[in-house]
């Protein structure tokens, strides 16, 4: 079994970051246990430290430090081999690495970036040093600007280089192949005989990835941001000088463009900002001022005064021409700064790649924990197995539309956003979001409106609806939305960032109503704690439940834990353990454990049960020394939502657990509520559990 993989290339900008992140996550998705490690770094006047290292260490919040991520710098090893001393140098980066060793059970390696000319080089030290670390390498090959042939010749012979040096590939990634080149690399394989032994995955070019945003650009040029900090995530596309006529200059710009002039030119800068407010004009990324010179008296105030103007305008001391050089020689990254890039290079790789194949050729032991991490990235990988549909009623908030575009990017799900249709697409264009498979609906233009009211009517009638006041209902978005899940237009709904729990929950117990055999809706929260997630049940529905409802309501969590990945053990929880104490409260836990133990004989499943005697062993070994679910439960029910709501909130904030939830359950299709003050991560979450849900009630 291999406790390493090497990831190399043998050529500059060949898109290894974005094939290493893909790596990480998919080795996440199967254990906590997981380090990374950079033989050699590359380091310079524009970036003091690895991107690489700080996008994997934020990214995945790894348990290491930065300075536990590297061995030498390119300088460094260069000037060691130089002085004849290449056996220190390897011998200082086997040390380093062994300290991850011993403290991961698997580490993930990447190679040198292969710049400045250093090629020979570097190919020669990262052959060494796989060698030296007895790790299987994947290798990443270059297709940009390439030919089909020229793409696999240069793959072929990349494969004898390494194979020369007596290293071991596994499999290779041709990356950056022109999309209307795929179907042609994929067919010409067979005719390389050495193509034909080693797994290979074909990964089209795309654009964004090569492209800076305005936070890169800033940091490249050393600018100064004069408006717009907020929108230094945009992308740019090429970029154009404005040095001509205005009319002249401006039908040379389109989407995306970054438009460099000098900063005395008012005249560019008036026609680009008018053309922002134009339908019929392209929409620039952002503006460079060159010269040291900047907006000053009239100017100064009107760009002021522009409160929603939605693009970075950055300064620069150098003329026109050298700012323009240093813009071609600019090198785009996928950074924590660009957290479309990093979510749209994952979503590539989970969809080229044929990740069970790769897994199955490292050989990762799989843990048998569920930790944070393995439980949020397995969230994603089954929400996109078998894609959903989700409807989004807060298409408006801006929260929803960048959870969205992350959502859609990595393929998790399809999504529809309810709303004003031109103030959504004013808030992604402002925003710099890309949501073109998006489907955006406003309820009363809908083509579904008139049959989702008659619907409506006819649920309704009997508790006194009219049809005047049904039209009204139904052009609220969590009703339209909720009816969408009814009539089978989508598979769930998530909804709640900006509405209370009420409006969210509200119309789902009035039209989809509970599942046969269900008397109540429930909830739970998946708490996150540092080293496992368990299961909180109910926390925020049902005040102040029955026993035959708390019976349903562990049931329910069980199936729920199960659906997740979670082997449930559920502890039925009290003031009180087994049988030592009584009072009203404890008879009603105890009862709810009997007639759950006669519903579900096959569940681990007991109570009453303080909650120390349901988490810490040798409690339980004092209290209930005979039980297969004291010290070890992953699934806890508490007796009322005023236990239930305050615990799940203590563990939260005092243990810094991520609480993602309230997940309901009980529904005839699958509706969940998010909290006002939820995070665009929270929202992905809940999408995909969501996802995962109307899965479960299709079977599949």
């Amino acid at each position: 079994m291999s406790k390493n993989l090497y990831i190399t290339t043998t050529e500059a900008k060949s898109g290894k970051s974005a094939i290493m992140l893909g790596v990480m996550e998919m080795l996440l998705h199967d254990s906590d246990s997981i380090g990374f490690f950079r033989p050699i770094i590359h380091v310079d006047e524009h970036r003091k430290h690895d991107n690489d290292i700080q996008l994997v260490l934020d990214h995945f919040h790894l348990k290491m430090q930065y300075e536990e991520a590297f061995a030498y710098t390119v300088a460094e090893a260069q000037e060691l081999i130089t002085s004849g001393k290449q056996e220190e140098l390897l011998e200082g980066i086997l040390n380093k690495y062994k300290d991850l060793e011993n403290k991961f059970d698997f580490v993930l390696c990447e190679g040198s970036d292969f710049l400045r000319g250093t090629s020979a080089f570097e190919f020669d030290i990262n052959a060494e040093i796989a060698n030296n670390l007895a790790a299987p390498v994947l290798l990443v090959s270059n297709a940009t600007h390439k030919s089909t042939d020229e793409i696999l010749s240069s793959t072929e012979m990349a494969i004898e280089s390494f194979e020369e040096k007596g290293c071991k590939i596994i499999a290779i990634t041709i990356n950056c192949v022109q999309p209307d080149l795929i179907e042609s690399v994929r067919e010409s394989i067979p005719k390389y005989d050495l193509l034909q032994k080693i797994p290979i995955y074909t990964i089209p070019d795309e654009e964004t990835l090569g492209q800076p945003n305005m936070q890169e650009i800033k940091e490249w040029l050393n600018a100064e941001v004069l408006y717009g900090e907020k929108h230094l995530f945009k992308h740019t596309g090429k970029f154009s000088i404005g040095a001509m006529r205005t009319e002249n200059f401006l039908s040379r710009i389109g989407d995306d463009t970054l438009v460099i002039t000098p900063g005395d030119r008012s005249d560019i800068l008036l026609g680009c900002l008018a053309s922002l407010m134009s339908d019929t004009m392209p929409k620039i990324a952002g503006i460079i001022l060159t010269g040291g010179l900047k907006p000053s008296g009239i100017f100064e105030e009107m760009l002021k005064g522009l409160k929603d103007l939605p693009i970075s305008i950055l300064s620069v001391n150098e003329s026109t021409y050298e700012t323009a050089m240093k813009m071609d020689s600019i090198h785009p990254t996928i950074s924590k700064n660009t957290p479309g890039k990093i979510y749209l290079a994952l979503g590539m790789f989970d969809k080229h790649v044929d990740t069970k194949q790769l897994k199955e050729l490292i050989s990762l032991s799989k843990s048998t924990r569920i930790t944070p991490k393995m439980f949020e990235f397995g969230l994603l990988q089954k929400a996109k197995s078998q894609k959903q549909h989700i409807v989004l009623p807060e298409g408006e908030e801006e929260r929803i539309l960048r959870a969205a575009e992350i959502l859609l990017r990595r393929e998790i799900v399809n999504i529809t956003l309810l709303g004003n249709r031109e103030r959504i697409l004013k808030k992604i264009q402002t925003l710099g979001l890309k949501l073109d498979t998006a489907n955006i609906l406003d309820p009363i233009n809908s083509e579904y409106f008139d049959s989702y009211v008659d619907t409506y009517f006819e649920l309704r009638k009997s508790k006194g609806a009219t049809i005047e006041n049904v039209r009204d209902t139904m052009a609220d978005v969590n009703h339209f939305g909720t009816m969408m899940i009814f009539k089978g237009h989508a598979d769930g709904m998530v909804s709640g960032s900006i509405h209370t729990t009420a409006q969210t929950i509200r119309p789902a117990f009035q039209i989809v109503k509970t599942k046969p055999g269900s008397s109540i809706v429930s909830s739970v929260f998946f708490m996150c704690l540092e080293d496992r997630t368990i299961v909180y049940g109910d926390c925020a529905v049902n005040p102040n439940p029955t026993a035959e409802q708390l019976s349903e309501i562990a049931i329910a969590s069980a199936d729920t834990a199960k659906a997740f990945g979670i082997e449930p053990r559920v502890a039925m929880l009290s003031y009180s353990t087994g049988s030592s104490g009584s009072g009203e409260e404890v008879e009603k836990v105890r009862l709810a454990t009997k007639i759950a133990q006669e519903k579900r004989p096959d569940l681990s499943l007991e109570g009453p049960m303080q909650y120390d005697a349901a988490v810490d062993m040798s409690v339980a070994k004092t209290k209930m020394p005979d039980s297969k679910v004291a010290g070890q439960a992953t699934v806890f029910i508490f007796p009322d939502l005023n236990t239930g709501n305050n615990t799940y909130k203590a563990v939260q904030r005092s243990a810094h657990a991520i609480a993602i939830g309230p997940v309901l359950q009980g529904l005839n299709k699958p509706v969940n509520d998010l909290s006002r003050g939820c995070l665009v991560a929270d929202i992905v979450n809940t999408v995909a559990i969501t996802a995962i849900q109307a899965q479960a009630e299709k079977g599949v």
